[in-house]
């Protein structure tokens, strides 16, 4: 079987949204200095994202709101005007130096993953999962929808039939957009009930799932979403290629949600999901919290190449989560040991509360 390959930019090592910004954190440089720092990324396994021209980016984005991207960021400013349109130079979506190159480089990653899993296979690409943008407008800290990219590139490449599977805080309304009445690609979201945007409420079609869960999930009642929905809709739905967005932001640990969930979940999720269909990509997505979103993503590039996770990491791996800051944020003034020292949580388990147990009978 084929090696994993991991699709990764050194553009995330040195770009910002701004000093203030949730997304002001290092995020997939750390993934890929921990999974280095670990010996677990060998440069013949690693791609770098190619960034995608404008006109690659039209089979979902439109030409008007592709342009204006491109001139707020060779300007650094924008209108009024484009702002009310398009959702560019808000506070989730600013202005800032890199913010056509940045979210084109992972379009363009997930793009190419498209075509790297064209004959099966197993592609990690965290800098994706940007699942909130819209064809004519930004939202939610996402300029390009680089999940929908991946899922219309996966089937330009031969996939008839994609699972779409979603576990970040926030529900994917892009995503649905683009799919979310569409036969040949179910869609599965897990998310925190009314946490924005908002949108996916309670319910269930034949490909379409939304799953809103209350605060402070927990691992246990994440492991009876997994058994009792993920696993078994996507086997019945018996997909040829299967998306995972794995947003990082239901960890307890992250300062956007409220869910109480270790990362053990979020891996046990990836490995379940691995073989049911013969093409698998990995997107990152939410995860604002520069030592859990880091130690979890690492953890699942452990996860999709069988890798043992040990309970002390290499003093190189080490130095790389004793470099990290979270400046301006209470998470970050008094990090607990294990961060630096481990990937693995603590599993959080608990009691599957009626109200879980009633939303799970509802679907």
């Amino acid at each position: 079987m084929k090696r994993p390959l991991f699709i990764g930019s050194e553009i995330y090592r040195g770009s910002s949204y701004g000093s203030w910004h949730p997304l002001r954190v290092p995020r997939v440089s750390t993934v890929i200095d921990l999974s280095r720092a670990m010996g677990w990324l060998p440069n013949e396994v690693y791609v770098p994202s190619p960034r995608a021209k404008p006109n690659a980016l039209t089979i979902w984005h439109t030409p008007d709101y592709l342009s204006a991207l491109h001139r707020a960021e060779a300007a650094q400013h924008v209108s009024d005007d484009v702002r009310a349109r398009h959702g560019l130079g808000t506070s989730n979506n600013p202005v800032f130096p890199e913010m056509y190159r940045r979210p084109a480089t992972a379009a363009g990653g997930s793009l190419l993953a498209g075509e790297l899993l064209r004959d099966g296979g197993i592609v990690y690409h965290p800098a994706g999962g940007t699942h909130h943008a819209m064809p004519d407008r930004a939202g939610g800290f996402c300029y390009l929808n680089d999940p929908v990219l991946a899922i219309l590139a996966l089937r330009r490449n031969g996939a008839t039939r994609v699972a779409y599977v979603d576990i970040d805080a926030h529900h994917p309304d892009g995503v649905e957009v683009a799919f979310g009445d569409d036969p040949d690609v179910l869609m599965i979201s897990v998310h925190e009930d009314g946490l924005w945007p908002r949108t996916g409420a309670l319910g269930a079609t034949d490909t379409l799932v939304n799953l809103p869960v209350p605060r402070n999930l927990n691992d246990d009642e994440m492991a009876l979403i997994r058994d009792q929905v993920i696993l078994p809709r996507v086997q019945a739905f018996r997909p040829d290629a299967i998306v995972i967005q794995c947003g990082a932001d239901g960890v307890e640990e992250d300062p956007q949600a409220h869910l109480s969930l270790s990362n053990n979940a979020h891996w046990a999720i990836v490995r379940d999901l691995m073989g049911l269909a013969p093409r698998l990509l990995v997107l990152g997505g939410g995860g604002y919290n520069p030592w859990s979103v880091g130690r979890l993503w690492t953890g699942v590039w452990a996860t999709l190449n069988g890798f043992d996770i040990p309970d002390h990491i290499t003093s190189n791996a080490e130095d790389v989560l004793r470099a990290l800051r979270f400046d301006g944020n209470r998470r970050g003034k008094n990090p607990p040991e294990h961060w630096f020292t481990s990937l693995q949580d603590a599993p959080r388990y608990g009691p599957v509360r009626d109200e879980v147990h009633t939303r799970l009978m509802a679907l």
